[in-house]
């Protein structure tokens, strides 16, 4: 999910839901209800802006307020935004997006796209707002609706098929949707990129009974689990074709970080156990050779020597994953740790030594990542407790 968006959702889960379960921040119902309304009231700031002067491009340059097509040309942040929409109620609108991509979205393109973005965003956005579209108990259905996103979603999936025609399984990084796999493209993919494509892959075999899709995904991340270390560990970089690791520094954040998170979803949503014993034999050895109390470092994946003191803002997921995993403790004191650097800078930079405790050279921006806020939701879901364990 884009960041800008999923910071949003989360923050309007946690204040336009059930506006009472802050009362113990000392936040009155009327309070919660402006607090509310203000995180609204950023969403439409930012969609507005990007429909009145970006749309239909990919996305919008917030400086000079203009857009420009950065995934594949085909209303990025309109797609990512479709399910936001819908959780805000706004049936108007989220009717109208749907009608138009409908009518106005193809992919018999020639463009040469991410395999991991394109999944993420693009499938991920259609798939989630076809479900929310076609079924009552949303709230949302769209009488007219007759399936278009899901078929739109499949066409997608079908046209990057062809990179994961590779020697391990493990896809390319890029695909062209209208000529397939460049003979010059990178046969170097992140873990990440490589591991984190089954909840859509899966969901589209599931809802059109193609298998295919699952089946190459799960492969997928069978090709990276097989090339593990011995004690475990997963690098950041692989060849797709001869499954060498090309960068060998294990971690929870950058390159990595949904490598683990989609093993446990992927059990979760489809109740796979062969998913389930990846993740806890990979959770396991994440614990043990990576965890330093209360923060986490890289390791090299064969000696699980120490090669980088950092917490980068990709590892702020990891807490709200040890919630859906039932591992709380150190999911509070991982959280408060890493809400200790937000506090200090009012933002996570990309980069925080551990050794300095001081950020990173080079790595002081903020990509407006929603990860801190996805852990401090859950930990608040998983224990109500509002202020001690957070540190606030």
């Amino acid at each position: 999910m884009c960041g800008r968006v999923a910071a949003v959702v989360y923050l309007l889960a946690f204040f336009a839901v059930r506006p009472v379960l802050i009362r113990g921040l000392g936040v009155t119902d009327l309070e919660a209800g402006e607090l509310r309304d203000e995180v609204r009231d950023m969403f439409y700031h930012a969609f507005d802006g990007y429909m009145q002067h970006a749309f239909p491009l990919d996305e919008l340059r917030p400086l000079t307020c203009v857009g420009e097509d950065t995934l594949g040309g085909y209303a990025l942040t309109l797609i990512d935004s479709l399910d936001t929409l819908a959780l805000l109620g706004d049936r108007e609108r989220f009717g109208a997006a749907v009608e138009w991509i409908a009518k106005n979205i193809r992919f018999d393109i020639n463009k040469t796209v991410s395999v991991f973005e394109t999944t993420i965003r693009i499938v991920g956005g259609l798939l989630s707002a076809h479900l929310i579209a076609s079924d009552y108990s949303t709230g949302m259905k769209l009488l007219s609706y007759n399936d278009e996103l899901l078929h739109l979603a499949e066409d997608l999936a079908q046209r990057m098929l062809p990179a994961f025609d590779t020697p391990t399984g493990i896809p390319f990084g890029s695909v062209n949707l209208l000529l397939g796999v460049d003979e010059n493209e990178s046969k170097i993919t992140s873990t990440a990129g490589g591991g984190t494509l089954t909840l859509e892959f899966g969901v589209l075999s599931r809802l059109t009974g193609n298998p295919v899709f699952e089946q190459v995904t799960k492969n997928a991340v069978r090709g990276i689990w097989a090339r593990r270390s011995k004690v475990n560990l997963v690098g950041a970089h692989i060849n797709v074709f001869s499954g060498e690791w090309t960068q060998k520094d294990a971690g929870i954040g950058t390159s990595i970080d949904s490598f683990y998170e989609y093993l446990l979803k992927a059990y979760l949503l489809f109740g796979d156990e062969e998913y389930l014993f990846m993740f806890q034999e990979a959770y396991k050895a994440a614990m043990h050779y990576l965890y330093h109390d209360p923060w986490y470092v890289e390791v090299n994946m064969n000696s699980a020597i120490t090669v980088w003191p950092l917490f980068n803002s990709l590892q702020a997921f990891w807490p709200g994953l040890q919630v859906l995993y039932g591992d709380i403790d150190p999911a509070i004191r991982t959280h408060a740790a890493f809400f200790s650097v937000w506090k200090k800078y009012g933002f996570t930079p990309e980069g925080f030594n551990l050794a300095s405790f001081s950020i990173q050279p080079g790595q002081r921006s903020y990509p407006l990542r929603p990860e801190l806020i996805e852990s401090t939701y859950w930990l608040f879901k998983a224990t109500r407790d509002y202020r001690t364990r957070y540190g606030c």
